[in-house]
C-alpha cells in the first residue's frame, strides 16, 4: 500500500526504485501508525458527528423558535405601538415645540432686524458717506489741484537741471581718470604679475610633484600590489585545503548519508500517518454508519410517526379553527385603529393650517404687508 494515491485522471509521477531498507521500514511503521491513529480518528469523527447532530437537531430549531417568538412578541407589538401611538404623539410635540421656539426666539429678532436695525444702519451709512465726501474728499481734491500740482512741477524742473550738472562733473572728474589709470597702469602690471606667478607655479610646484609620482610613488605602488597579490594567493590556498576540502569531505561522506536516512524515516512516517488516517476514516465511517442506522430505527422513526400521525393533524386543526379567526379579528382591529389615526392626523393638519393663517393675519396687522425682496438703491 503506497502512501500517495493519485486522483482520477491525474498521471502519477514516475517512481524511483526503492531499496530493501525502504521496504523493511515501511510495513512496521504503517502498522504502528494505524494502531496509534485509529482511536484518534474515531474520537475526531465522533465529535464531528455529534456537533452536526447538535447543530441540526437542537441549535437550528431553537434559534428559529427564538427568532419567531422575538418577532411575534417583541418586534411586531413595538412596531405597532410606534407607528400608531408614539410617532403621532412625538410628531405633534415636535411641531408644538418648533412653533413655540419660533414665536419666542426667531420672529422677535427677525422683526427687530428687518424694521429697526436695517433702516437705522442704512441712514447712518448715508450720513457718514455724505460727511466723508464734504469734509475729506472735496478739500483733498482742491488742495491737490491748486497747491501740490504747481509745486511739484517746479521741484521736478529744478531736480532735472541739478542732475545734468552732477552727471557732467562725475563723468569728467571721476570716471575718465579711473579709466586711464586702469588702461595704462593697472592692466599691464597685472598681466606681468600673472605671467610670473604662472612660471613659478609650473617649475616650483607642478614639475617636482610629477617627478615624485613618476619615479617614486608608481614603483612603490607596483611593489605593494605584488606583495598583496602573493599574500592573497597563499591565503586562498590555505583556505581551500584546510577548510573547504575537509568540509566537503565531511558533507559528502558523513552528513549526506545520515541526512538521507533521516529523510527516509521521516518520509515513511508521514506516509504511514496519511495512510493510517485514511484507513481509520473508512473504518470509522462504517462503524458510525451502523450505529447511526440503529439509532435512527430506535429513536427517530417513532418521533417521525408521532409528528406525522398525531402532532401535525392537531396543529392543522388549531391553525384552521383558532389561529386564523384570531388573526382576522386582529387585522380588523388594526385597520380601525389606522383609520382613527388618519382622522387624528387630518384634524392636526387642519389645526396647523388655521394656526398658520392666524399668525399671518396677526403679522400683517402689526407690521403691514411684506416688502418685496428687491433692495432699494442707495441715494
Amino acid at each position: 500500500m503506497n502512501g500517495y494515491q493519485p486522483r482520477h485522471g491525474a498521471t502519477a509521477p514516475a517512481k524511483e526504485p526503492e531499496g530493501c531498507l525502504t521496504a523493511a521500514v515501511r510495513l512496521p511503521v504503517r502498522i504502528v501508525m494505524f494502531v496509534l491513529v485509529l482511536p484518534v480518528r474515531m474520537v475526531w469523527d465522533g465529535l464531528v458527528l455529534a456537533g452536526r447532530a447538535l447543530r441540526r437537531g437542537v441549535l437550528v430549531p431553537v434559534g428559529r423558535g427564538l427568532a419567531w417568538l422575538g418577532r411575534t412578541l417583541v418586534v411586531a407589538p413595538a412596531s405597532w405601538l410606534w407607528r400608531t401611538v408614539l410617532a403621532p404623539v412625538f410628531r405633534g410635540i415636535g411641531l408644538a415645540l418648533v412653533w413655540t421656539s419660533k414665536a419666542l426666539f426667531v420672529w422677535p429678532w427677525v422683526g427687530l432686524w428687518r424694521y429697526v436695525v436695517v433702516p437705522t444702519a442704512r441712514g447712518i451709512a448715508v450720513a457718514v458717506a455724505f460727511l466723508v465726501r464734504v469734509l475729506i474728499v472735496v478739500p483733498l481734491v482742491w488742495t491737490y489741484a491748486t497747491l501740490l500740482t504747481p509745486f511739484g512741477h517746479a521741484v521736478l524742473t529744478m531736480l532735472r537741471g541739478l542732475g545734468g550738472g552732477l552727471s557732467w562733473l562725475g563723468r569728467h572728474l571721476l570716471l575718465l581718470p579711473v579709466v586711464l589709470l586702469w588702461r595704462y597702469v593697472l592692466a599691464p602690471v597685472g598681466r606681468g604679475i600673472a605671467v610670473t606667478l604662472g612660471w613659478l607655479w609650473r617649475w616650483l610646484v607642478v614639475a617636482p610633484v610629477v617627478g615624485l609620482y613618476r619615479y617614486v610613488l608608481t614603483p612603490l605602488g607596483h611593489a605593494v600590489v605584488a606583495v598583496v597579490r602573493g599574500v592573497g594567493v597563499g591565503l586562498g590556498w590555505l583556505w581551500r585545503y584546510l577548510i573547504v576540502v575537509p568540509a566537503v569531505a565531511l558533507h559528502r561522506l558523513v552528513l549526506a548519508p545520515v541526512g538521507r536516512g533521516l529523510m527516509l524515516v521521516l518520509r515513511e512516517i508521514a506516509s504511514a500517518v496519511a495512510v493510517a488516517w485514511r484507513v481509520a476514516g473508512r473504518v470509522t465511517v462504517a462503524v458510525f454508519r451502523f450505529v447511526g442506522r440503529v439509532l435512527y430505527v430506535l429513536l427517530v422513526v417513532p418521533f417521525v410517526g408521532l409528528w406525522r400521525y398525531v402532532l401535525a393533524p392537531v396543529g392543522r386543526v388549531l391553525r384552521d379553527w383558532l389561529w386564523r379567526p384570531l388573526a382576522v379579528a386582529a387585522r380588523a382591529v388594526g385597520r380601525s385603529l389606522r383609520a382613527a389615526a388618519r382622522s387624528v392626523r387630518a384634524a392636526l393638519g387642519a389645526a396647523r393650517e388655521s394656526a398658520r393663517a392666524t399668525r399671518a393675519e396677526i403679522r400683517r396687522a402689526l407690521f403691514g404687508a411684506p416688502r418685496s425682496k428687491e433692495r432699494e438703491p442707495l441715494p
